[in-house]
C-alpha cells in the first residue's frame, strides 16, 4: 500500500511538472516562431530546438524523480526488512529479496493507475472541447 502511493503521488507530481514545463516551453515556441517572421529556415529551426529542449526537461525530471523516489523506497523497505523481520540480518537469499520486490511492485502500480486515470481524464476534457467546437461552428 505504501508503496502504491508513492507511486501515486510521483505519477500526480511528475503531470504537474511536466504540464508546467510544457505550458511554458508553448509561449517560448510560438514566440521564436514569431521573431524569425521573414526566415522560414531560422524560424522552423529555433521554435523546433525550444520544443525540443522543453520535453527534454519533462523526461528529465519524469525519469529523475521516479528513480529518486524508488531508491529510497528500496532503501528503506530493506532497512525495515532487516530491522522487524530479520532481526538485524541482512536479507541474503533470493527469496527474501523476492519478497521485498513483490512489496515494492505496487509503485508502478499506483503511477500506472494514475496515468490511466488522467490519459481518461485528457480524453473526456478533448472530447468536450470538440463537442463545444462544433456547436460554435453550427450556431454561426
Amino acid at each position: 500500500m505504501v508503496a502504491y502511493i508513492f507511486g501515486a503521488v510521483t505519477s500526480v507530481v511528475s503531470g504537474y511538472i511536466g504540464m508546467y514545463i510544457a505550458t511554458r516551453a508553448n509561449v517560448r515556441v510560438a514566440y521564436e516562431a514569431l521573431i524569425n517572421k521573414d526566415d522560414e529556415e531560422a524560424k522552423y529551426v529555433s521554435a523546433f530546438n525550444v520544443a525540443f529542449k522543453g520535453g527534454c526537461v519533462m523526461g528529465f525530471c519524469l525519469v529523475a524523480l521516479a528513480l529518486f523516489i524508488l531508491t529510497a523506497l528500496i532503501i528503506a523497505f530493506t532497512s525495515i526488512y532487516i530491522l522487524l523481520i530479520l532481526g538485524f540480518l541482512a536479507p541474503n537469499d533470493n527469496e527474501t529479496y523476492t519478497k521485498m520486490f513483490e512489496f515494492l511492485a505496487g509503485y508502478g502500480l499506483g503511477g500506472s493507475t494514475v496515468a490511466l486515470f488522467c490519459r481518461v481524464g485528457g480524453g473526456i476534457y478533448t472530447k468536450a472541447a470538440d463537442v463545444g467546437s462544433d456547436l460554435v461552428g453550427k450556431v454561426n
